[in-house]
């Protein structure tokens, strides 16, 4: 398959590429390991952003900054900016040096810390975009934030909805039992659950 990678940045993200690729293969501490998108999973959320001209766009699971950089240059190409979060400190510091070398900084805030307790404080409505790709275990209980965060015709993406298929189920029964929710399995890289919100 050919990815259609952001202007100037095919270099930098194939590196991380086989970056996150060799550390995973390396290591057994699943803290250590950068879990990263696949490549058209990233072209795919592009493709989202700015088909939606997202402005507000939430990532939880920053990890090194390799989904950041896609999100973010196509948040850039439209004028919205980028906030994410991870528990990882080391993973954050990874991720702002990639975001610097893509010369995308100024378009992403990054927090470490609890994306539960920064989804309670939210406002509601803000977010155009969520994407999820974090500990899974969370989710269901994260469900009334996320929800009550994004806009109206906002959408929700959540990634390994095929690969941990499992582990998303309770979340997909909040989803089911939540009135104007639309949602749909994407068979894109781990496979993308993407939910959309409603206007009534």
């Amino acid at each position: 398959m050919s990815i259609s990678y952001p202007p100037g940045l095919r270099e930098l993200l194939e590196e991380l590429e086989t970056f996150g690729e060799h550390n995973d293969a390396t290591t057994t501490d699943r803290a250590s390991r950068m879990l990263n998108i696949t490549p058209d999973t990233g072209a795919f959320l592009a493709v989202l952003v700015r088909s939606m001209a997202a402005r507000n766009i939430l990532e939880v699971g920053t990890s090194n900054g390799y989904s950041t950089v896609w999100l973010a240059s196509a948040a850039a190409a439209v004028g919205g900016r980028v906030t994410t979060i991870d528990v990882n400190a080391r993973k954050t510091e990874l991720a702002t040096h990639n975001l610097r070398r893509a010369g995308l900084e100024r378009v992403v805030e990054l927090h470490t810390g609890d994306a539960g307790v920064l989804l309670a404080r939210g406002a509601a409505g803000h977010w155009d975009l969520i994407f999820l790709d974090a500990d899974r275990k969370p989710y269901a209980a994260w469900w009334s934030d996320l929800w009550r965060g994004l806009r109206p015709n906002g959408l929700l993406v959540v990634d390994n909805a095929v690969s941990h298929a499992a582990e998303m189920e309770p979340l997909l029964e909040r989803i089911r039992q939540e009135p104007g929710a639309a949602h749909v399995l994407v068979p894109v890289g781990k496979g993308e659950l993407m939910v959309l919100k409603g206007t009534a």
